[in-house]
Formats: C-alpha cells, structure tokens, sequence
C-alpha cells in the first residue's frame, strides 16, 4: 500500500509557531492557496480511500480536492493535545510555566494535555493495524507534522527527536510504501 501523507497548509497568522494541538484553527490565506496548488498536483491522482484529520485546518486543506467527497474524517489523525499549553509558543510556555528545555521527550512529558506514549500508540494502530487491514493499492491522508513525524520515527525506529528535526513544511507531503516500509522524500 502507498500512502499519500500531507500536512496540512499554513494556518492564520496568529497560531504559526505554536502548539496548536487539538484547537480547531483554519487556514491562512497563504495555506488556502498552497491547498489549491496541491489539489491541482493531484487532481489526476486516484485514491482508494481518502482520510482527513476531523480538524478544520487539515479539512480546509483538503476541501478543493477532487477527492474530499470520498473522505473519512476522524479524530484518530488529530495532532497531539497538549491541553492548557494549546495555542501558545514554546517561548510564551517558558515565561508562563518556568518549564525548562533540557531534551525533547523532557519537553514533551512536561506539558499538559494527552500523554505522549497514547499519542503515539494511536498514530501506530491507525496506520499499522487500522490501515494494514484493507486492502487497497494507496491511500490519501490529510493530517498534521506530528502525526507524520511519529509515524517515521515508529517506521524508520529513529527517536522521536531525530523524526521532529525533519523538516515538513505546511503544504509538504510524502509518500510511505507500506510494503517497502520506506518513505520518500519530503515534497
């Protein structure tokens, strides 16, 4: 199976660089229009199945697609939580919380919201348990860089600090062959 992975496009200004999470932003007008482009890159492009994170930026981006009509939304593909700390830039958690960087998994553990070791076994059973089991050629997913970058470090067995420092622009996709187990390179 290929799977088709994008992120989702630019979202308004005052969210960039934050820990979105669970908040149900919309896109900027930059990512409208990179959620066009991408569509016509793959307006001739057939999918199986098509999922959407259940989150209003990833179904904006997907929204001039030819193929939303056959999405599933869900809450299996939303980002990590990260409860009170949602909306705020790591600078603005430093100042508020006191809360020091030392590593990244340090980081991650020290905020609030839904534990990472949940996070990560619901990104594994989505796409290495819920998705194994059909049995389809490829596979289109709208969802966000975490979601993306947990699945490569489950896949490629990096840490999870190795996946986060690959860079996945808003816009950015790629394509992971299950059989292969292997991913392509950013686009």
């Amino acid at each position: 199976m290929k799977i088709t992975l994008i992120r989702h496009g630019e979202v308004v200004p005052e969210y960039l660089q934050c820990y979105n999470g669970h908040l149900d932003i919309g896109l900027s007008s930059k990512g409208e229009k990179d959620a066009q482009t991408l569509a016509t890159l793959f307006q001739n492009s057939s999918f199986d199945l098509v999922y959407c994170s259940d989150l209003k930026r990833a179904r904006e981006t997907l929204k001039p697609f030819k193929q939303v009509s056959q999405a599933i939304y869900t809450k299996e593909l939303r980002e990590k939580s990260w409860g009170r700390h949602e909306g705020k830039s790591f600078d603005t958690i430093v100042a508020e919380d006191r809360i020091e960087y030392k590593d990244f998994l340090q980081w991650v553990k020290a905020l609030d919201g839904e534990e990472y070791s949940l996070y990560i076994q619901r990104v594994e059973a989505f796409f290495l348990e819920y998705l194994a089991e059909k049995r389809v050629e490829t596979v289109l997913v709208v969802t966000h860089a975490g979601v993306i970058r947990s699945l490569m470090s489950i896949v490629k067995k990096i840490s999870l600090q190795e996946a986060f420092s690959i860079t996945l622009p808003y816009s950015g996709y790629i394509i992971f062959d299950t059989k292969k187990m292997y991913f392509s390179e950013v686009k």
